[in-house]
């Protein structure tokens, strides 16, 4: 037996179907437009991430190059030691080699502090390859004693510190203190240099 649709019964049938697919298209569109803006959201996680490791790369070079000045002046060892932290502020990188610069120590600070400021790199005539407001720290841990039996090698610890992108504990270092307002934005790395005492027995 054959059964027969009238012809408004398949319009209403044809038009429940359109419906239910145009149901289909906004949901999808719904579930794709949380997913790229998930995606995005990765995405400014991703950048900032590789900035903070890039940052603490440029941090640990820096760190190095004055352990290196350090280690390579024993006898001067002390005189490397900063009462303020070197690159702080705007301040214009000096020329090096200028006669005022007197001593081996003065032209060290002297390369470290434009450094830190990121004279290695230029655009347009500013510093671009430094860290972001980065600044160096040398203090004296343990002054050198060599008095017989004692011999106790002179300890510095060089400090590099930097504002870093996002909230993250606070560094145990002082180095760069109260310079990022908030203290969790302060980023800090150090290691210690021993210059030992040859004539000490």
């Amino acid at each position: 037996m054959l059964t027969t649709l009238s012809s408004s019964s398949v319009f209403s049938i044809h038009r429940q179907q359109q419906g239910t697919t145009l149901l289909e298209v906004l949901v999808t569109l719904v579930i794709l437009t949380f997913g790229l803006l998930g995606l995005a959201g990765l995405q400014a996680q991703i950048l900032i991430a590789e900035l903070e490791a890039f940052q603490r790369a440029q941090a640990v070079l820096l760190m190095n190059d004055m352990i290196d000045r350090v280690s390579a002046n024993r006898t001067n060892a002390a005189s490397y030691v900063t009462t303020t932290p070197l690159g702080t502020g705007n301040a214009p990188t000096v020329a090096c080699n200028d006669s005022t610069l007197t001593t081996e120590v003065m032209r060290d600070k002297c390369e470290w502090g434009n450094s830190l400021l990121g004279a290695s790199e230029k655009k347009s005539g500013n510093n671009v390859g430094g860290l972001v407001n980065g600044v160096g720290c040398v203090e004296l841990v343990t002054a050198e004693n060599a008095a017989a039996g004692i011999c106790q090698p002179g300890i510095y610890r060089v400090t590099v510190a930097w504002q870093g992108s996002n909230l993250t504990s606070i560094p145990s270092v002082s180095c760069g203190t109260g310079l990022y307002g908030n203290e969790r934005y302060r980023r800090a790395i150090s290691s210690q240099v021993s210059i030992g005492l040859p004539s000490c027995q």
